[in-house]
């Protein structure tokens, strides 16, 4: 699984969704301009300790992205979409995009695009989520619709007396 982040702003944001895509074995494509120096302690800080675990990958633009991912089959979540993310099925190798925090994927991406926009649905008048909760929501459905593949399923509870 692959997660796109199409010139994101803010550091706090990259580095939950580096944590959220070490924790699912996804790699994480990151195209620029960044609002931020990678090195920064923001993202390193949200990122916590994995971010040297993060199998990540830096585009100078979006052409960069398609020219060294011939054939990849994106996705891409908008507020603009007609079709609801859990009505795709994802597969395995797919690429997830989202926009920056500002201004989402530009329009003529989408337009170029438009079967393979996704939206999160919201009640009322929100104009969007976090980008870290919209990846997280996203991505998850993806993997569950792939059966969660070398993922941990179980838990360990210790044994309580609740007498």
């Amino acid at each position: 699984m692959n997660v796109v982040l199409l010139e994101p702003e803010m550091p706090a944001n990259t580095g939950n969704i580096g944590r959220t895509c070490v924790a699912t074995a996804t790699k994480l494509h990151l195209i620029e301009p960044l609002g931020f120096k990678l090195n920064e302690k923001a993202i390193k800080r949200a990122g916590l300790d994995y971010w040297d675990k993060l199998d990540v990958t830096v585009y100078s633009d979006y052409k960069d992205f398609l020219d060294r991912n011939p054939g990849a089959k994106i996705y891409m979540a908008t507020t603009k979409a007609p079709a609801v993310y859990t009505d795709v099925s994802y597969e395995p190798d797919c690429f997830l995009m989202f926009g920056k925090e500002s201004a989402g994927i530009p329009e003529e991406i989408l337009l170029e695009n438009q079967e393979r926009c996704v939206r999160i649905p919201m009640w009322g008048d929100i104009r969007s989520l976090n980008l870290s909760n919209s990846v997280s929501i996203v991505l998850y459905e993806a993997l569950r619709q792939n059966g969660f593949e070398k993922m941990t399923m179980t838990g360990h509870l210790r044994k309580y007396d609740w007498k």
